[in-house]
């Protein structure tokens, strides 16, 4: 019944919508100050401002559509894959295909809507909408004073994709994989869709952002709960905010440098590091046999996420994330330094977590439809019920192939290392390794 009703509103959304495109003429149209879908929004940022005139509402419908093969093996302390070590039994096949739906919305000038959906993801392979967010790059004020304002400033209010650090423009999101030139996100990967609003402010390469939201993944209206370890647990507004310069030194060369911290005091539920309702491109590795449950919940979306780890920061969270980029002609490096400190709502001591990771990655060919890349990933971590920090490190190499601007094949040969679990820990000595070829299609 939920379903039926969903796909009622998008039909009468869709169906009152569809005059605005027509008015203007154009279906298809371009939205200003918005990241392009396909090839062209590779290496998008904060997105700039645009000197497009506005001529008319426009519509833009955009998506992201992913078919993964995976060839991976797991091992433990117990032995190798296929053996009786305590995980999931893997072998070759096609992974459950991925699909995004996006559609931007250009009301008024300066004015744009946004409204994302997960049509079919591993994680929940029925529609969920994945956010929604008004975007004023102008505000519809009389006065000098409020163009003048504008001309450096942009506002986003609704549920959307928060902007804390720089790896999530370069992540893959679902069926959409074009940004991300490996097959999978980082083993902390930092991603929440959250309520709120962020104000940006730029000039001359030169940005800062600041942004409160509900911090929480889900709209709530519920009582606060209450633990042993902390008492009545409030719902606390998430504060964050970025600085940086990014900067096109030559037609050759771009650098870009950015910071950005991430604090809430307290929260019944916070994901920013679990807020990924889509889940991980690498299928049920260093996974126990799953079980199913009464609900009927398969392993695929139960065990969602295989390959990352989630430091369980519930509660609160303290989070710096430092990021660089270079390119310079064809050859791109982008490197992060994460730390972040939390707790869960049972805990009374925070942990802490350190992740770092670096890029490599040659674009070659004509509109450098070619690339390589190598990747290297590691995470020490201080995790509940384990007394001693644990060390995760992954090393992937990928390349890809773009056919057109919208078509994208690529593959990565990736091994991962769990390192100091303890001994009856079923990830002691663990290990997975092996390749994931991806074909998807952004516009």
């Amino acid at each position: 019944m939920k379903r039926i009703f969903q796909n009622i509103a998008y039909s009468l959304l869709f169906a009152g919508l569809m005059p605005v495109g027509l008015r203007a003429q154009t279906l298809q149209g371009k939205i200003p100050n918005q990241r392009p879908y396909d090839q062209s929004g590779i290496n998008y940022f904060e997105t700039k401002k645009d000197t497009a005139i506005f001529d008319g509402a426009k519509i833009r419908i955009g998506a992201g559509f992913t078919q993964e093969f995976q060839g991976l093996k797991d091992e433990n302390y117990m032995g190798k894959s296929g053996s009786n070590n305590g995980l999931y039994k893997l072998s070759p096949g096609f992974n459950q295909a991925m699909a995004n739906l996006y559609t931007d919305f250009l009301l008024a000038d300066g004015i744009h809507l946004n409204l994302s959906l997960y049509l079919s993801t591993r994680h929940h392979n029925e529609t969920w909408v994945r956010g929604g967010y008004l975007q004023f790059d102008k505000l519809p004020f009389k006065g000098q004073i409020w163009q003048d304002i504008m001309k450096y400033t942009t506002i986003k209010v609704g549920q959307m994709e928060i902007n804390y650090g720089d790896q999530h423009f370069r992540r893959t999101d679902g069926g959409h994989a074009f940004y991300n030139p490996f097959v999978e996100n980082y083993i902390v990967d930092a991603f929440a869709t959250e309520i709120g609003g962020e104000v940006y402010v730029q000039n001359k390469g030169v940005f800062g952002m600041v942004g409160v939201t509900n911090g929480m993944l889900k709209a709530s209206i519920d009582s606060v709960a209450q633990t042993t370890q902390n008492g009545n647990i409030r719902k606390n507004p998430a504060i964050y905010g970025k600085v940086g310069i990014d900067r096109q030194v030559s037609d050759l060369i771009r650098l870009r440098a950015s910071a950005s911290y991430y604090h809430i005091g307290s929260s019944p539920s916070n994901d920013l590091f679990f807020g990924d309702r889509a889940g991980s491109s690498y299928w049920m590795v260093m996974e126990k046999p799953y079980v199913v449950p009464a609900s009927g919940t398969s392993a695929y979306e139960g065990d969602g996420f295989s390959g990352r780890l989630n430091p369980g920061f519930g509660y609160k969270v303290d989070a710096l994330m430092l990021n660089g980029f270079a390119k310079i002609g064809g050859f791109e490096l982008f490197g992060t330094f994460e730390h972040a400190q939390g707790r869960g709502t049972t805990e009374t001591a925070d942990r802490q977590f350190n992740q770092y990771a670096v890029d490599g990655v040659y674009r070659f060919g004509h509109n450098e439809s070619f690339f390589l890349g190598a990747r290297y990933n590691g995470v020490t971590a201080e995790l509940k019920g384990i007394s001693s920090p644990i060390t995760i490190n992954r090393f992937a190499a990928a390349g890809g192939w773009f056919l057109t601007r919208n078509v994208l094949l690529k593959g990565e040969w990736v091994t991962q290392s769990y390192l100091d679990f303890p001994t009856a820990d079923y990830r002691n000595a663990g290990k997975f390794y092996g390749y994931v070829i991806a074909a998807t299609v952004g516009f």
